[in-house]
């Protein structure tokens, strides 16, 4: 069996007369790339910060790595999970981003050369490196985004836990900072990614988590989450615009349950092949 990198039995969580989680019970594996979806207000933000330990339990418990979260601090869940807030704004502080790439590792008493491979790789791996002595506030959005994700990623987490990280990136620079974790994922690394948007849940995840009302309604990879019409009709959610034409195209031979525009395209051009070869 494939070690866990959480578990989560019977969790509540409620904010003043407002309850968040009700009874939440999963399994993150180490290795998976899963997603988590759900509209605004169902509780996935809520379970993400009971990762890094920012949020405890009410009632049940979460472990992480096989150690329960109410027994460590913050700093210490750090060294194995990484967090990205949703608002790089919440996450960045330092003068320059090279400090703001140092700052995690240097908590974590490094040494100084170890700290400088890591600044000097998440700059270059995330395409920073021109901006390694300017001000984070003085960037753009979407390079603030990078510069969060890279502090993250100096840290070197076992899991990542990307809350909506796309939100406000356009089509391109949100395929190149899900490519980074696909990379990381095919690494060893978990990833956790809390999204909306379902063309890039589809094309990136795994495994498909829905929440609804503070539970875990649905649990399935993409093709047969998506599958679920009735399921995501009641969620307000619909399949990717390309599974969406697949399904229309089905009589024709297409598969139902394509979910990306390359695996469209791939049996796309296998069908028009037979059609040629037939005619």
């Amino acid at each position: 069996m494939a070690e866990l990198a959480a578990r989560f039995r019977g969790v509540h969580y409620h904010y003043p007369g407002v309850p968040a989680l009700e009874g939440v019970d999963f399994e993150l594996r180490a290795g998976e790339f899963c997603a988590l979806v759900g509209q605004n207000g169902s509780g996935k933000s809520t379970l993400a910060k009971h990762l890094n330990g920012l949020l405890k339990p009410v009632s049940g418990f979460v472990e992480v790595f096989g150690r329960d979260t109410r027994s460590q601090a913050v700093g210490e869940l750090a060294r194995k999970v990484g967090y990205v807030f949703q608002n790089p704004d919440h996450q960045i502080f330092s003068a320059r981003v090279r400090d703001e790439l140092a700052f995690g590792p240097r908590n974590l008493r490094l040494p100084h050369d170890e700290v400088e491979r890591r600044v000097d790789e998440a700059l270059d791996g995330f395409g920073l490196r021109a901006y390694a002595d300017m001000p984070p506030a003085t960037l753009g959005f979407g390079l603030r985004r990078l510069v969060s994700v890279a502090a993250v990623f100096a840290m070197r987490p076992s899991l990542f836990v990307l809350d909506e990280p796309t939100a406000e990136l356009d089509w391109r620079s949100a395929h190149e900072l899900l490519d980074h974790f696909r990379e990381l994922h095919q690494q060893g690394h978990t990833i956790l990614l809390i999204s909306h948007d379902m063309e890039l849940v589809a094309e990136y995840a795994e495994r498909v988590l829905l929440m609804q009302a503070g539970r875990i309604v649905a649990d399935a990879p993409p093709g047969a989450f998506f599958g679920q019409t009735a399921r995501l009709r009641e969620a307000h959610l619909s399949p990717p615009q390309v599974m969406r034409l697949a399904q229309r195209l089905g009589d024709l031979g297409m598969p139902p349950e394509t979910l990306t525009v390359d695996a469209f395209a791939d049996a796309f051009a296998r069908l028009w092949r037979e059609a040629h070869h037939a005619g």
